[in-house]
């Protein structure tokens, strides 16, 4: 990634480096890093662990302030539906992350691009190396900005499985049923394509490297098309 493509990114996510290797870090999957004789520490492996934990304690302060009547437990699971890895996916989508990407050729070759563990890795990354390079409150400016947004749909993502059939059994529709169609890849990084099903018609489909991730995927895209299937 040259230093147009470092630009191009910075002003993306609203943060400008001043050691822009931390960017290029957090950008580097162990693939690229294993294929160009790269130290495995030169991957973004160590700065994502940092930026997790920046992550849970930056969201968990939001959530505790700005619903001081909730207990701990609805307080566990909104920080959930806004920083699991779907929701993070959402956030490298939005911010077009895909591309800035830096992966060996093995992993590209096998969609490593769009896959979403990825991406949320590489959003944590980044958040770690804005905590490295310029401290807490512009980490926090970025995950305020691009994490803890559109929070709505992220909730209804988590939720969209039980979303899903309740309001399926207020129409008197039946139960949907989750078909597991495919899986690929070795046991390590498994795919799983799943497609949900209200009697014979398929109302959604979904993808992830879990079982309940691809029918999570799968029970939100049904949501998204209540209309169109006259659910």
């Amino acid at each position: 990634m040259n230093r147009l493509d470092h630009g191009a990114l910075e002003k993306k996510i609203g943060y400008t480096y001043k050691d822009p290797k931390l960017l290029r870090q957090a950008l580097t999957h162990t693939s690229y890093a294993n294929e160009l004789k790269i130290n495995k520490l030169g991957s973004y492996e160590r700065i994502e662990f940092l930026g997790d934990a920046v992550l849970e304690m930056v969201s968990s302060d939001y959530f505790y302030h700005a619903f001081p009547d909730q207990p701990e437990g609805a307080l566990t699971k909104r920080r959930a539906s806004a920083v699991c890895e779907q929701a993070l996916a959402i956030t490298a989508a939005d911010l077009g992350l895909r591309e800035f990407v830096l992966l060996g050729k093995g992993e590209e070759n096998t969609g490593g691009r769009d896959r979403e563990s990825i991406l949320s890795d590489v959003v944590e990354a980044i958040i770690g190396s804005i905590y490295l390079d310029g401290g807490l409150d512009e980490a926090a400016k970025f995950i305020h900005r691009f994490v803890l947004n559109d929070l709505e749909k992220k909730q209804l993502f988590y939720d969209a499985k039980s979303v899903l059939q309740e309001k399926v059994a207020k129409k008197g529709k039946g139960e949907p049923c989750y078909e597991l169609v495919s899986e690929s890849g070795p046991e390590h990084k498994k795919e799983f394509f799943v497609r949900v099903r209200l009697g014979d018609t398929v109302i959604g489909s979904g993808k992830g490297h879990s079982k309940k991730l691809a029918q999570q995927q799968a029970a939100y895209e049904a949501l998204t098309k209540m209309e169109e299937w006259e659910i």
